[in-house]
């Protein structure tokens, strides 16, 4: 059985995760990064706006591809199946809410009605090809994160996708230890997981946990609040619906994106019913103090929400000295200049800006774990092996050491192009297949 990652090994992002075996492919998500250069060893070159790996290898021999799995909604796990799919014309299996994400992203193209797409719900089996697929619940910041348990005849392994251990994860019910030892009971000869995290020691925070930081700051304002935040965390919108009720706010987003994804959490029955947004074109004739809105852009992109009311451009809304901006998200690496210069277009007008990463309060929670997460699974779990994945080198390598410490006897780590062997004699055959990056274009 063969792991080749093609994107999101040695990377944050653009994950493509292939499996082999008996001289067939099943593909792991195909997902995308912005503002990224084509060559990542040169990262002060120029940049592209949406880039996704190369998936030349896969399209020369989509022959052997049986089918894509997407594990969950967020853009460097599906974002570049609207551009690729075309290549391999292969059926899609993902679950309910992320098969509605993807049949909006389709709708824009001239193919969507020719995608099958297939629904799979939580704990159900599915044979694809030679590979036995069950779907794994985790928690993570959206709804339906989900990690695969992908047995061959001669393997059996778990594909993490993006997760972590979260007692109150708002968009699903709690994480369950209990199907984490039951899958380790039954054998596991790999876990192929995700390792963004795996250099913070400790535990995740969790995702309720932001509440009472976001409303301390809310109740605080004199003035109107903004609020950064990925578009994707419907865990955070349905927290902020939550704050600007308790804060005696109207909440309204700014930006197509948001407004995407708030329906598709009223349309899974997510949303707080009784908690209405109001129009965003109305939210400027508001008295200050009754405002609150969620943008578009905290890591600085320059069309965004964000910073179109950081030049004071934004057609519907305009913000005063006295109004306050909260960056509910991490800074991606790469992204501080950009989030700095947004930073000085509003203190520059005396708006004040508040960043998590820089705020005593719980502002922020990741949708990662964290080392002892990371512990925890692999003594529920018992793995023969441990390959780090979703991660920069440096990511990968304190995986591993975390694996170490937990009684993981083996470890493989590497990059994209690189074909792991899973089986008696794992092994890593370095550089296997060419590896890169493609631009695509949106416009």
């Amino acid at each position: 059985m063969w792991f080749l990652p093609l994107g999101g090994t040695g990377e944050i992002g653009m994950n493509m995760n292939l499996y082999g075996h008996a001289g067939r492919w099943l593909m792991i998500d195909c997902g995308v990064s912005f503002d990224e250069p084509l060559n990542p060893d040169k990262p002060n070159s120029f940049k592209h706006e949406v880039v996704c790996a190369d998936p030349r290898f896969i399209t020369d021999n989509k022959d052997e591809l049986e089918a894509i799995i997407i594990t969950h909604a967020h853009e460097d796990h599906i974002g570049a199946i609207e551009d690729l799919w075309l290549r391999w014309q292969k059926p899609i299996y993902t679950t309910p809410y992320t098969a509605a994400v993807l049949r909006r992203k389709l709708a824009y193209t001239a193919f969507a009605d020719l995608v099958p797409i297939i629904e799979v719900n939580g704990g159900e089996t599915v044979q694809i090809g030679p590979f036995s697929v069950t779907w794994v619940r985790f928690t993570h910041s959206l709804p339906e994160p989900f990690g695969l348990v992908i047995e061959t005849a001669v393997a059996r392994v778990l594909h993490t996708g993006d997760w972590k251990i979260d007692a109150q994860p708002i968009t699903s019910d709690a994480f369950d230890e209990g199907l984490f030892k039951r899958i380790g009971l039954a054998g596991i000869d790999a876990v192929v997981g995700d390792s963004t995290n795996a250099m913070k020691p400790g535990w995740s925070t969790s995702e309720a946990d932001c509440y009472d930081g976001l409303l301390a700051e809310a109740k605080e304002a004199s003035g109107r609040v903004v609020v950064g935040c990925f578009s994707s965390n419907i865990a955070r919108l349905i927290t902020l619906a939550r704050v600007a009720e308790a804060s005696g706010r109207y909440i309204a987003v700014l930006g197509r994106s948001l407004e995407r994804n708030v329906g598709l959490a009223r349309q899974f029955g997510l949303w707080p019913e009784h908690i209405e947004l109001i129009d965003h074109t109305h939210a400027g004739y508001l008295p200050p103090n009754e405002v609150l809105v969620v943008a578009t852009g905290c890591q600085g992109e320059a069309r965004a929400a964000l910073n179109r009311l950081a030049e004071d451009s934004h057609p519907h809304l305009a913000l005063d000295k006295g109004d306050k901006v909260i960056m509910s998200a991490i800074i991606i690496p790469g992204n501080e200049l950009a989030i700095q210069r947004l930073t000085n277009k509003f203190n520059a007008r005396r708006i004040e800006v508040v960043l998590a990463e820089q705020s005593p309060r719980v502002l922020h929670a990741s949708g990662h774990p964290n080392q002892e997460e990371l512990k925890q699974l692999y003594q529920w779990v018992k793995p023969r092996m441990v390959i780090p994945t979703h991660g920069e080198p440096e990511h990968l390598k304190a995986h591993a050491d975390v694996a170490k410490q937990a009684g993981v006897r083996m470890t493989l780590t590497g990059m994209n192009g690189d074909l792991f062997k899973i089986g008696l004699q794992p092994s890593v055959r370095r550089n296997a297949i060419k590896a890169g990056r493609i631009a695509l274009n949106r416009e």
